[in-house]
């Protein structure tokens, strides 16, 4: 599965601030608090749009599998966290092929989530 990240600019401007007005223990509350409201957005998402598909002349429920295998991970001491599906299939579903249109469940969450945490990380040099 491809990675889906964001950087921010201007991280040295931002940690300079930070250590003015928050402790790393916010940063990484933050961090994690956003990586599991997007982890969470993503199964939603996810049982939105996977609602089965056509085997010939027989329609197959889906199973859930890919929506169970969306999970969280922290690393980078709790700096970074990592979100999305494990199963190999999933890069088909999110692009597509050309026998099957596009069931894309990772990236609109992934630019709301973005939006809410630039602001989160921004209130908090206020």
């Amino acid at each position: 599965m491809g990675k889906g990240s964001f950087k921010i600019n201007g991280l040295a401007g931002l940690s300079k601030k930070l250590k003015k007005n928050a402790s790393m223990d916010d940063v990484k509350t933050i961090v994690k608090t956003n990586t599991a409201e997007l982890t969470a957005e993503m199964q939603r998402e996810s049982q939105i749009v996977l609602t089965g598909h056509w085997e010939g002349k027989k329609f197959v429920k889906p199973t859930g599998a890919t929506k169970r295998s969306i999970t969280m991970h922290m690393s980078n001491n709790g700096l970074a966290g990592h979100a999305g599906p494990k199963t190999e299939y999933a890069p088909y579903l999110i692009r597509g092929t050309r026998y099957m249109v596009k069931r894309d469940f990772f990236l609109p969450p992934l630019r709301k989530q973005k939006q809410k945490f630039r602001s989160d990380l921004e209130r908090l040099m206020q």
